[in-house]
């Protein structure tokens, strides 16, 4: 999430502070309006646990939302 939060401060000047309270808002949104499986996941995305496999269990899991398999 550190990751982003830097991405955040230096796109739009935001002090890192305020950057980390934009998105900590942002990904608190996310998790309550997407479905469990899914929400999940963005812990996982953001916390480091290996980007392409993490990206890759959230894609199959909006995949499967879709109809997907």
């Amino acid at each position: 999430m550190d990751e982003l939060i830097k991405l955040v401060s230096q796109k739009t000047g935001l002090a890192e502070g305020m950057a980390r309270t934009a998105v900590e808002t942002v990904v608190g949104f996310l998790k309550e309006k997407l479905p469990a499986p899914i929400a999940e996941q963005i812990d996982s995305v953001l916390g480091g646990a290996g980007p392409a496999q993490s990206v890759g269990d959230l894609a199959k899991g909006l995949g499967g939302l879709l109809g997907r398999k």
